[in-house]
C-alpha cells in the first residue's frame, strides 16, 4: 500500500479563493473590509517571516493588513499598551501576538488581553470554554485546518476512532474537542499514555501534535488510516542547512496508511488560511451579520 498524500497546497488555496470570494462580498453589500493585526515583539527569524507571509495573505484575500514590530526589549506594558489600542480600534477585526514572546513577557498575560471577539488565535480561555461547551466562538487555526484535511478524505468523521496524540492548548485539546463535534470518538493520548503504540494502532483517523521528529512509527498505524502530521521539526543535514520533517515516520506512514499529510506541505500551510477565515468570521460577528460558510 502507498498512501494518498493530503495535499495543503491545494487544501489552502481552496480555503483562500473562499475567503476572497467572502471578502469581496462583504465589501459589495455592506462596506465592510475584515482586518489583521499582527503583532511581532523581536527579531526572530523564523516569526518575521511567518509575519511577512501573514501579512502577504490577507492583502492577497483583500482584507486589511495591520503590523506592529516592537523590539526584542519591549516591555509587558508596552506589548499589552499595543494590544489594548487595537481591541478599541474598529477597523481591527482580529489580533494576533506572534509567539513565543521574549522571556520578560508572560504569553498568558498577553492571550487575556486580547479582546475575545478579536482572538483569531483561539487561545483566549473564553474561546476555549465555548469551544469545550460546543458553542459558537473563535477556534485556533491549526486544528481547523488539520479538521478540513481530514474531511478531504472522510465525507463523514461521525463513528470514527480517533486518537490525538498531543494534548496542548494550541492543537491536542481543540482538535480534540473539534473531533467529538464531528461525532467522532475521541481518545487523547500523551507521554503517560500506557503502551502508545497499541492506543496508536485503534485509529482510524490519527492526529501527531507532539514536537518530536519521527515519533510516531509506520507499525504504530491502523492499515487503511487517514494520518495528520501536525509536526514541525528541523533536523540536522550533512550541508548543515537542516530540512523540516513532521511527527511521524513519514516514509514509514506511507507503506501502511491509507492516506497522511506530509512535512512540509501539509497542515502547516492551512494554519495561515484559517487565520483568515477566522478574521473574516470575527468580522461579521462585530458588524452583527450571520457566520460566513467559509
Amino acid at each position: 500500500m502507498t498512501a494518498r498524500l493530503i495535499d495543503g497546497k491545494t487544501a489552502a488555496e481552496a480555503v483562500r479563493a473562499g475567503v476572497a470570494a467572502e471578502v469581496a462580498r462583504l465589501s459589495a453589500a455592506h462596506g465592510l473590509i475584515p482586518g489583521l493585526a499582527v503583532v511581532l515583539v523581536g527579531d526572530d527569524p523564523a516569526s518575521a517571516a511567518y509575519v511577512r507571509s501573514k501579512g502577504k495573505q490577507t492583502v492577497a484575500a483583500g482584507m486589511r493588513s495591520f503590523e506592529h514590530r516592537l523590539p526584542a526589549t519591549a516591555t509587558q506594558d508596552e506589548v499589552l499598551a499595543v494590544v489594548a489600542k487595537l481591541n478599541a480600534d474598529p477597523t481591527v477585526h482580529g489580533i494576533l501576538v506572534q509567539l513565543p514572546v521574549p522571556k520578560q513577557i508572560d504569553p498568558h498575560a498577553v492571550i487575556l488581553a486580547i479582546d475575545p471577539m478579536k482572538d483569531v488565535d483561539g487561545l483566549h480561555p473564553l474561546s476555549a470554554g465555548l469551544l469545550a461547551s460546543g458553542l459558537p466562538g473563535l477556534v485556533p487555526c491549526t486544528p481547523l485546518g488539520c479538521l478540513y484535511m481530514a474531511k478531504t478524505v472522510h465525507a463523514s468523521l461521525a463513528g470514527l476512532e480517533a486518537v490525538v496524540v498531543g494534548r496542548s492548548n494550541l492543537v491536542g485539546k481543540p482538535v480534540a474537542q473539534l473531533l467529538l463535534r464531528e461525532n467522532a470518538t475521541v481518545t487523547i493520548a500523551h507521554s503517560q499514555t500506557r503502551d502508545l503504540p497499541s492506543v496508536c494502532r485503534r485509529a482510524d483517523l490519527l492526529v501527531a501534535a507532539v514536537g518530536k521528529p519521527g515519533f510516531i512509527r509506520g507499525d504504530w498505524i491502523k492499515p487503511g488510516a487517514t494520518v495528520i502530521d501536525v509536526g514541525i521539526n528541523r533536523v540536522p543535514t550533512q550541508d548543515g542547512k537542516g530540512r523540516l520533517v513532521g511527527d511521524v515516520a513519514f516514509d514509514e506512514a506511507l507503506q501502511v496508511a491509507g492516506a497522511v499529510t506530509p512535512v512540509p506541505g501539509g497542515v502547516g500551510l492551512m494554519t495561515v488560511a484559517f487565520l483568515l477565515v477566522n478574521t473574516v468570521r470575527a468580522a461579521c460577528a462585530a458588524a452583527g451579520l450571520p457566520a460566513p460558510t467559509i
